[in-house]
């Protein structure tokens, strides 16, 4: 799990911690705050633990100036740190981009560093994996660097998914045919998630029937799943709970098709899932009974993964405790983090009050 990040130059994050972070964590805050820059920080690194996947990640965002504090003429330097936490100790992972010609990344410092619990001193010394690369190095490291522990460091950081699924237009992934042996992971859009609700209806019928129950409870015109291997491709239908009728994507509502993507994502089996889920936004369009359950899900899945969620719903914040809350606000564009503890709010919880009621009274601030 993630137990710290620290960022300074990455788009309104200009200098940005997060302490602390719990199995299951909350980014709260108004339009604008940041919620979705540190969403998108995680992205990024992601792509950048892969071969190559970097420079495709900048110019698939604007490019390099775009995603600079203020850009290049402000923040001519992206700098980050962040501490992986594994039964065996703690794994650091550092790293500045300077913006270069033309508008694109290279590093001028990376390195790492695994400290055992039971480390002399505290802390391990920094490997260092050089300067002057526009890929990361971590990924495939130099022979005078442990190549174990940037393998694993690398791995832990591919771990961290965002998913996010506001995209129901018709063009969306979801409403096509896709290939049904796509179905090791829940796609970060979602797009596969027939093919991997077939493999559940195959190899899990329990947990399947669990998902279906989660939906029929929120769509009461929801029977079942209608999924057909048709030449190696499966395209998302469902069987009407009142009519002889099957009902493709298509002609699904928008709040209808996210919940059948978060119902899945948050039910399957550890074996299928990331390490670290984030999710922006997961409450968009949907009705308060869903956003309650989601929240219900999230808890129970925070047992085994860690869940960090930005939301904007105060039903949804409900669902985790006053310490779970990282509350971000924009100080003349940068955004600023702050995380409070139970006991500041206890009068207040004694008496009744809610997180969600908390924060939407604006005693934890993050109003606009």
């Amino acid at each position: 799990m993630i137990s710290s990040v620290h960022i300074r130059g990455f788009r309104s994050l200009a200098n940005f911690s997060l302490e602390g972070i719990p199995k299951a964590a909350v980014l709260i805050g108004a339009n604008g705050s940041g919620k979705s820059n540190v969403l998108k920080f995680f992205e990024m690194l992601s792509w950048m633990v892969k071969p190559r996947q970097l420079g495709i990640f900048v110019g698939k965002n604007g490019g390099a100036s775009d995603n600079l504090f203020g850009g290049d003429s402000v923040t001519p330097r992206l700098e980050a740190s962040i501490r992986l936490l594994t039964d065996d100790g703690k794994n650091d992972y550092e790293f500045a981009l300077a913006h270069a010609h033309p508008d694109r990344f290279i590093f001028t410092s990376e390195q790492f560093r695994f400290s055992s619990d039971v480390h002399q001193g505290g802390e391990a010394k920094w490997q260092a994996l050089g300067s002057g690369h526009g890929e990361a190095n971590i990924v495939d490291p130099p022979d005078f660097v442990n190549a174990t522990t940037a393998g694993v460091i690398a791995s832990l950081l591919k771990n961290c998914s965002v998913f996010q699924f506001h995209d129901t237009s018709n063009q969306s992934p979801i409403k096509k045919k896709w290939d049904i042996t796509d179905n090791f992971r829940l796609r970060q859009h979602g797009g596969n998630l027939a093919p991997i609700l077939f493999r559940l209806q195959h190899e899990d019928v329990r947990r399947y029937e669990l998902i279906c129950m989660f939906i029929s409870d929120v769509l009461p015109e929801f029977r079942n799943f209608a999924l057909e291997d048709e030449f190696g491709r499966v395209y998302l239908r469902w069987q009407h709970a009142h009519f002889d009728k099957e009902v493709g994507a298509h002609l699904t509502s928008d709040g209808s098709l996210r919940f059948f993507c978060l119902a899945t994502l948050l039910n399957l089996p550890p074996r299928l899932l990331p390490d670290v889920i984030l999710l922006d936004e997961p409450e968009l369009g949907l009705h308060p009974v869903a956003i309650a359950k989601i929240g219900d899900m999230i808890r129970v899945l925070s047992k085994d993964k860690q869940v960090i969620v930005a939301t904007q719903s105060p039903i949804l914040v409900n669902s985790f405790e006053i310490d779970e809350l990282f509350v971000l606000e924009m100080e003349r564009g940068r955004t600023e983090a702050k995380k409070f503890h139970r006991k500041q709010f206890q009068a207040w919880l004694d008496d009744d009050y809610s997180p969600g009621e908390l924060w939407r009274i604006n005693l934890l601030g993050g109003r606009p």
